[in-house]
């Protein structure tokens, strides 16, 4: 049995990540929160592009992206655009094969004994029912989430490779934060325009402030989650060593 490189071990480890939270992200998405509830403050109506919004609410999908930013600021560090490319294609293959796959789920008839559920405190609960909207989302949403994600992937490249480019080795924090600022600004509006604009009734203007309030969000979180990235990356350094680290740098820089 041939031993398995320590680059060919990095390479899938890193691409699990990034496929099991982008497919968490997507499957959690629909889950709506408050942003002031976890805050412990009052609801706040936010006016952005004389749009009203409804308070600080968020898609539950945000607590995953995060993770597959830096692992995609990784990937593209270590494997170049190629990595990036092949595992963002086959993350969008794989979500698109897990919503195929919930679909029938929701089709097959339920057994009759599983059906309701009789809570602790007496309710009762139609599980069949529960399933099927926790699983099923529109396809507008569906179509819309996947188109952002490779263009936010693809943006994140090259964006990427170009701060590199002009900086050198140096400013980690640079590239990998200032590639994911750009990246998201295109896939915040994407995804929304996509999902609401094309697939609902919703007016430019809402698309463009909701944009706005997730672009906010997203930008923040990639600026705070910055010392993760040098955590991440050390240990990514310590594993490979020295030598073999800086090999695969220089060769994703070339590629």
């Amino acid at each position: 049995m041939h031993k398995l490189r320590k680059e060919h071990i990095l390479f899938v480890i890193l691409g699990a990540f990034f496929i099991t939270n982008a497919l968490i992200a997507e499957f959690i998405g629909p889950k709506i929160f408050s942003l002031e509830k976890i805050l412990g403050i009052e609801t706040l109506e936010i006016k952005i592009l004389g749009q009203t919004l409804p308070g600080m609410s968020m898609s539950a999908g945000v607590l995953n992206w995060p993770i597959v930013f830096i692992m995609t600021d990784i990937i593209n560090e270590y494997f170049g655009k190629k990595g990036v490319r092949f595992l963002s294609f086959l993350a969008v293959a794989m979500i698109s094969y897990a919503y195929l796959v919930a679909w029938i789920a929701q089709l097959v008839p339920p057994a009759d004994f599983w059906t309701v559920k009789t809570l602790p405190n007496g309710e009762t609960i139609n599980l069949n029912t529960a399933f099927s909207v926790t699983f099923s989302q529109s396809m507008w949403i569906i179509i819309g989430s996947l188109i952002a994600f490779l263009i936010g992937q693809f943006v994140d490249v090259i964006s990427f490779h170009y701060i590199r480019r002009k900086t050198g080795e140096k400013m980690l924090w640079l590239r990998a934060t200032g590639s994911t600022l750009i990246s998201q600004l295109i896939d915040s509006f994407v995804v929304v325009y996509i999902a609401f604009y094309l697939g609902s009734n919703w007016t430019f203007g809402q698309v463009l402030a909701v944009s706005f309030m997730n672009y906010l969000y997203k930008s923040g979180i990639a600026v705070f989650l910055t010392p993760l990235l040098y955590i991440v990356h050390s240990i990514v350094d310590k594993f490979l060593g020295k030598e073999l680290a800086e090999e695969l740098i220089e060769n994703a820089v070339e590629d």
